[in-house]
């Protein structure tokens, strides 16, 4: 499998790419000046324990306030605090946690109100960006990602990613991070570690522990509600969890971002720099590479599949739903539920690719073609299993219902994305309606009137449907001929068939549009 990721930057932001054998799997789009990107740490400001939730509504500087629930405050959040007031007090110096006594882990079953009291300070990270009308999700249970492993204070615990499987890896790299990690700091060890030396490993650590020092140093002086630390952007983020050997091309436009991405690779994979590619072409990136033109078919409210068939994509507040059709697929070699396997085969692949693109999260409900055989219906969802393992997000599959809907909750942090597949019609403006055909003539002559007596044009060519061409040129006394007397120039009119009803257009002597 082939993998590229384009990258484009705009005033408007960056996005990012994601391709597979030429094919787009996944987007991304980082707004510039996102304050509430995952990951980033506030110093949030409690406004309201709601025991009844057993949550509580934190002010971090949104619109909204956040939610913070019980769960995930974390084991350790009394520690947190302490260490919160001890800085902010100025007590104590230091930046890691080696003189920290750790308080008690606090009870799994607990309330809210025991631990968190009102206009309390407590140091918050994003778990979920804003969605629809929802403020940001947070947690307290802290921790800071790289590129090998992730950082999480207050503990001690050396964890390995299940998807490494062999025990003497596992134990290689436990004693790799024993012997380095910092004291009331526990790691979890992440599943591109497998096969790194001690440099690149002890290299990574010492990042993360110089990000946690970086956030230890402005705690004191940081305002309430305000952001205390923040995440890399999008594309570095990205790039840092996603980029392996696998990879062959990573195209960067403009320049300035290229720069930026290749030190970027360079800090975190020097073999992999020379896969970063500056794009030169003068076409637009993401046209060059065919992204565009995939963008607007992906998008739509109907996603047309090879076979013929197609998907019905549609959105609510509380899930996403999305309809297989058969379309006009035909069972001439095969039987009905043949052919029915085949086409939920065809959109299975498609429906996971969705997925990722829109990344669509919280409850999806499919309602495929049915199929009567059991042994089929196991078929397709084992296969719609083993095309998800492709889905970095965390996800679960039921098998089909009695009603053969496949039901998969995915894990949603961000809003989905949505893309405008459909333009203005430049005939309505978007409005549904246009000008009543009765008052066209009127505008018509009340801008050649303007374009002869007052810009005082000659050799004035008159643009406009094959129907209204015809209404002014035909007959004897035609509007033409009448336009000749009052204004004592002719005023040539010629059809364009691709012009709408009530388009109409004024072209000067030189062959240039007149401007009105």
């Amino acid at each position: 499998m082939v993998k590229e990721l384009i990258i484009n930057s705009t005033p408007a932001g960056v996005t990012i790419a994601l391709i597979e054998d030429k094919q787009l799997v996944e987007l991304h789009k980082e707004q510039i000046n996102n304050n509430y990107a995952v990951g980033d740490i506030y110093l949030g400001r409690i406004k309201k324990i709601m025991p009844g939730l057993n949550a509580a509504f934190v002010d971090v500087g949104y619109e909204k306030d956040a939610f913070l629930h019980y769960f995930d405050l974390g084991p350790q959040v009394q520690s947190l605090i302490k260490l919160t007031k001890i800085k902010r007090n100025g007590s104590v110096t230091g930046t890691l946690l080696d003189n920290l006594k750790l308080e008690t882990d606090i009870n799994k079953a607990g309330k809210i109100s025991d631990v968190l009291s009102k206009n309390m300070l407590l140091p918050v990270q994003i778990a979920k960006e804003p969605i629809s009308t929802k403020g940001p999700r947070l947690s307290s249970d802290l921790s800071i990602a790289g590129r090998y492993v992730v950082l999480v204070p207050f503990s001690n615990t050396i964890s390995v990613s299940k998807k490494i499987k062999s025990n003497t890896e596992r134990n290689r790299l436990k004693k790799i991070i024993e012997s380095i990690k910092p004291n009331n700091f526990g790691v979890i060890i992440r599943t591109v570690s497998e096969g790194r030396g001690v440099a690149e490993m002890q290299k990574d650590l010492l990042d993360l522990i110089a990000k946690w020092e970086n956030f230890i140093k402005k705690l004191p002086d940081t305002e309430p509600s305000k952001r205390v630390w923040g995440e890399m952007d999008r594309s570095s983020t990205l790039i840092r969890d996603i980029l392996n050997p696998d990879f062959t091309n990573v195209f960067v436009s403009p320049p300035e971002l290229f720069d930026d991405i290749r030190s970027y690779v360079h800090d975190i994979s020097p073999e992999m720099e020379k896969i970063v590619k500056l794009y030169k072409q003068k076409e637009p990136i993401f046209e060059h590479f065919g992204v565009e033109k995939q963008i607007k078919n992906a998008f739509g409210k109907t996603v047309n599949l090879p076979g013929g068939a197609y998907l019905v994509v549609e959105h609510t507040e509380a899930l996403h739903v999305i309809d297989v059709n058969s379309g006009n697929r035909t069972a001439s070699k095969e039987n009905q539920e043949e052919n029915a396997l085949q086409v939920n085969k065809e959109a299975a692949k498609e429906i996971a690719r969705q997925l990722r693109l829109r990344d669509m999260g919280g409850i999806v409900v499919i309602d495929f073609i049915d199929m009567h055989k059991a042994t089929n219906r196991k078929m397709l969802f084992d296969y719609l299993r083993e095309l998800m393992l492709l889905d970095r997000a965390k996800h679960t599959i039921l098998p089909p219902s009695k009603f053969g809907l496949v039901q998969i909750t995915r894990q949603r942090v961000r809003p989905e994305m949505n893309i405008v597949t459909v333009e203005k019609c430049p005939a309505c403006d978007g409005t549904g309606t246009i000008k009543a055909s009765i008052v066209l003539m009127d505008d018509i002559e009340n801008n050649l009137n303007y374009i002869l007596r007052e810009q005082n044009e000659k050799g004035v060519t008159l643009r406009v449907h094959p129907y209204i061409e015809a209404y002014i040129t035909k007959g004897i006394l035609n509007l033409q001929r009448r336009w000749f007397f009052k204004y004592g120039q002719w005023i040539k009119v010629k059809s364009e068939p691709s012009y709408y009803l009530n388009e109409f257009h004024f072209i000067s002597s030189k062959d240039e549009e007149i401007k009105l």
